[in-house]
């Protein structure tokens, strides 16, 4: 019996010897990392996605309250929740702005940029933009409930579908891309990404009554502008045709390289469209379409349709 326990302390030694190196090896591995590397001080905090969450969580409540609220909220008390959500939500969004801008400036090496002022500048300007956003996608839900024949009423599609709860997301991170905070924005996008299988990036400008039907697998790229009354099915995907590279064969950012699809477009599943490029007003791009020009107002794109031809007694041979 004692060999057996002196055996198993023997083991605990060893693993907690081998568990040392791995340790040690790891943090070699963050101090030689470029992200990870600093000039000056202690290493900032990074925002937290869990507090993102959090503030998106609790600005979807405040948004709507009957539906994602506590459950039981009666409409008097319901101002008094929406209050208290959005206060709390903001006072946590402004911690995490800073951080980004902390963050941000250390990788620029600014230095001494007051993050703590634009933190609450971020704040200010999104608080004042969230009734825009309520109504923005007020037009959105109704899109999408006179456009799918399947939905019963509007709390399902509030409730239910993927593509208003990717497109709720984005109205917010959108304002958080436009107010100086593209990291949280991405966190934002990215959350929403990984619950509905719904791509879009913060950037993305997108007008009202907006619907995407189904929408697994859809990708909408950062430079992509989309105008009114415009409806998405699953996979469609409007993205770069290529990506340019300066002298140095690095990738160049921060340019126009996505479609813009115009007013009162409908496209079909699994069409694929690239590059800087038009849809004109009112066209219907056909499902699993591949495109790569513009096309003009009231177009409509189909693949090519499959000939078939009988061919008898030997004819054709």
């Amino acid at each position: 019996m004692s060999a057996q326990v002196k055996q198993s302390g023997d083991d605990v030694t060893a693993r907690g010897a081998d568990l040392g190196h791995i340790v040690a090896d790891l943090n070699n591995q963050r101090a030689a990392s470029e992200h990870s590397g600093r000039r000056y001080g202690p290493r900032p905090l990074l925002p937290s996605r869990e507090a993102v969450v959090g503030v998106i969580d609790g600005l979807v409540a405040a948004l709507f309250p009957r539906h994602f609220g506590p459950p039981g909220l009666s409409d008097e008390g319901a101002d008094g929740f929406v209050g208290y959500a959005v206060d709390v939500a903001l006072r946590s969004l402004e911690e995490q702005a800073r951080r980004e801008l902390q963050l941000e400036s250390e990788e620029a090496d600014k230095g001494g940029a007051d993050q703590a002022q634009q933190a609450s500048e971020i704040r200010n300007g999104f608080a004042a933009a969230l009734p825009k956003v309520r109504a923005l996608l007020e037009s959105d839900i109704h899109a999408a409930f006179e456009g799918d024949p399947a939905a019963k009423s509007l709390d399902e599609v509030v409730f239910c579908y993927p593509g208003v709860t990717a497109v709720i997301r984005h109205r917010l991170a959108h304002e958080l891309y436009l107010l100086g905070a593209p990291l949280l924005a991405r966190i934002v996008s990215e959350i929403a990404h990984s619950e509905t299988g719904i791509d879009i990036h913060p950037g993305a400008e997108i007008g009202e009554s907006f619907f995407i039907d189904h929408g697994t697998g859809v990708v909408i790229g950062e430079t992509s502008i989309i105008g009114r009354h415009v409806r998405l099915y699953q996979a469609v995907t409007l993205g770069a045709k290529r990506f340019e590279v300066d002298e140095h064969g690095a990738l160049i950012k921060n340019y126009a390289r996505h479609p813009i699809v115009e007013d009162d477009v409908v496209i079909y599943a699994g069409a694929t469209i690239l590059g800087r490029i038009t849809i004109g007003r009112g066209s219907a791009i056909g499902g699993n379409v591949w495109l790569t020009q513009s096309v003009p107002p009231g177009s409509n794109i189909t693949q090519a349709k499959l000939r078939s031809e009988a061919f008898d007694d030997g004819g054709g041979i």
